[in-house]
């Protein structure tokens, strides 16, 4: 009786597992969507750590849209972390808009990290690029605001190793930034805003990038600071600073010469003490000249105070 139960419980694992590794019901879609792929290379791709699901589905896509792609051209890009639906998509794209592309293109565009399913959308419908405001100076230093609007179009072989649109950008404001600097004022930019455009398509600024340009338009021209004035204003501010600190070295200056000179007279009249009392010992001077000196310098003393007295008194 044990054996009885072991055999309907041995057979339901191993149909489980039959179902588990061999997905039967994908084998009926592809054979029924026209897909010629046998049941063992579905097994095969479950023990190569492949998605059957993707790589069929991918092929009934392509075989529908009668573009023919090998199974293991599918199989190595899924391996080398590729999305296989957008290189499949973009195929299908290319081959719809008559715009050549391999599947070995589109393969290394979705491995360089690119969109190639858009980057086919944008080859066959152009794509504007809106610049942020971009500041340029004419020679009159006036400033001049621009927005530009680039439209490009993708370029399938440059897309590999090709710059992207933050290169265009840069290229483009660049080139403004030249243009309004060569002008003679900004007047000039306002009137004539096509000859920036024109002058910046001609430098040819989508060289080594993934896209064409094929037009650049400007799309507002505002007037912004005066800029000559500021900096004129910025250097007479700096002269008069300059010319601040010069003048308060020189007052310096002159307050430590005058300082100095004090010193030099309260050092000379220190010594005339010592003066007198050696003319008292050489001779050359007298008791009577020493009181007619004293005399004099008291009558001197007394003639200040009577003048600084009647000063205070008109003060009042």
């Amino acid at each position: 009786m044990f054996d009885h139960f072991i055999t309907p419980a041995v057979v339901v694992i191993v149909l489980i597992v039959f179902f588990t590794m061999v997905p039967v019901g994908l084998w009926i879609t592809a054979r029924f969507s026209g897909v010629n792929i046998s049941m063992a290379s579905l097994v095969a791709m479950r023990f190569r750590r492949l998605n059957p699901n993707l790589i069929v589905n991918a092929l009934i896509k392509s075989h529908q849209a009668g573009i023919p792609i090998r199974t293991e051209d599918l199989e190595s890009h899924y391996l080398a972390g590729g999305n296989i639906n957008q290189v499949v998509d973009a195929l299908i794209a290319a081959e719809r808009a008559n715009i050549e592309l391999s599947f070995e293109q589109a393969a290394a565009i979705d491995l360089a990290g690119r969109n190639v399913f858009e980057a086919v959308q944008v080859s066959v419908t152009p794509k504007v690029i809106n610049t942020p405001v971009i500041a340029a100076v004419a020679k009159n230093g006036i400033e001049v605001k621009v927005i530009a609007k680039v439209t490009v179009r993708a370029n399938i072989d440059r897309l590999v190793g090709g710059a992207g649109e933050e290169t265009i950008i840069a290229r483009v404001g660049e080139g403004i930034v030249t243009t309004v600097g060569s002008s003679a004022s900004h007047a000039e930019v306002l009137e004539n805003p096509d000859n920036i455009s024109q002058t910046v398509l001609l430098k040819g600024l989508d060289s080594g990038t993934a896209f064409e340009i094929l037009s650049i338009d400007i799309a507002d021209v505002d007037v912004g600071r005066n800029v000559g004035a500021e900096l004129q204003r910025d250097q007479a501010e700096a002269d008069k600073n300059i010319a601040q600190a010069k003048a308060e070295e020189r007052r310096a200056q002159a307050i430590a010469l005058e300082q100095e000179n004090r010193a030099k007279v309260v050092e000379a009249e220190a010594k005339i003490p010592e003066a007198i009392a050696k003319a008292f010992q050489d001779g050359n001077l007298g008791i009577m000249d020493y009181y007619n000196m004293k005399n004099i310098n008291a009558d001197t003393k007394m003639r200040q105070s009577l003048s600084n007295l009647d000063t205070g008194d008109l003060d009042v």
